[in-house]
């Protein structure tokens, strides 16, 4: 296995294949969404999203997607979902979080988080929220992620909100040297 590459995604080819990621993820292994027979998932907000992926090669193997327009997802599932948070500048959203089988590793998650801190943090958000997998809560709660409100989702597919702070990831994840980079106001924005 390649060591992963990770970017923001750019090109049709690498649009697609999230398409299919989705699909894998919220149809075949969380059963979010009904089967269809073109085997992919257009996410409702791509057209708003950003994506940060994965790369094994050419081959997407992991991804997440952050947004900072609202109504985010969570608002339509969480009925005043900001009296649930704590007070905060910027608020975003971290969805579409899923990493293939093959790629599946703690330096996988590590990267998609760094790439994804590189690129918010010049945005000015200190805050963000995620609805995670129930099946992945210890790992969501070692990295600083806050659950709050009632689960979300579907039997066989349920999903906690959570909230993550700035603060919260610096004091979890030493190792994330984007924070130090990204904190630099000389630094420019990534791409």
């Amino acid at each position: 296995m390649l060591a992963l590459k990770f970017k923001i995604a750019e090109t049709a080819d690498e649009f697609e294949q999230i398409h299919q990621l989705n699909y894998q993820a919220f149809v075949e292994e969380l059963p979010q969404h009904p089967p269809n027979p073109e085997h992919r998932l257009v996410d409702r907000f791509h057209a708003e999203n950003t994506y940060i992926i994965g790369l094994s090669g050419q081959q997407v193997t992991a991804m997440c997607a952050l947004r900072d327009r609202r109504p985010f997802s969570l608002d339509y599932k969480v009925s005043e979902l900001d009296r649930y948070l704590p007070s905060h500048r910027m608020l975003g959203e971290i969805r579409l979080l899923y990493i293939s089988p093959v790629s599946r590793n703690p330096a996988t998650f590590r990267g998609l988080l760094e790439r994804a801190a590189i690129y918010v943090i010049p945005l000015g958000w200190d805050m963000a929220v995620i609805s995670g997998t129930v099946r992945q809560q210890r790992l969501y709660r070692h990295l600083g992620f806050v659950p709050f409100g009632p689960l979300v989702g579907q039997p066989g597919a349920e999903f906690q909100p959570m909230y993550w702070t700035l603060d919260a990831f610096r004091d979890r994840l030493h190792w994330l040297h984007a924070l130090q980079e990204t904190d630099n106001p000389a630094r420019e924005s990534p791409p």
